[in-house]
């Protein structure tokens, strides 16, 4: 009877562990992120109003 038992692979489910060693050189902080988004939405704004005139396609 010992013989008929099924060997499972080990594991988690299938779950891959990721460990958190890497860190990267380049670290933002949240202000700075809001900062660049909102300097994108004035620039996209500002576009939207005067980009034909400076672009020279109206």
């Amino acid at each position: 009877m010992a013989k008929d038992k099924v060997h499972l692979p080990s594991g988690m489910g299938g779950l891959t562990r990721y460990f958190d060693d890497y860190t990267s050189n380049i670290e933002f902080k949240p202000g700075h992120i809001i900062i660049l988004a909102v300097i994108i939405m004035v620039l996209v704004i500002f576009l939207h109003i005067q980009g034909y005139a400076l672009l020279g396609m109206g």
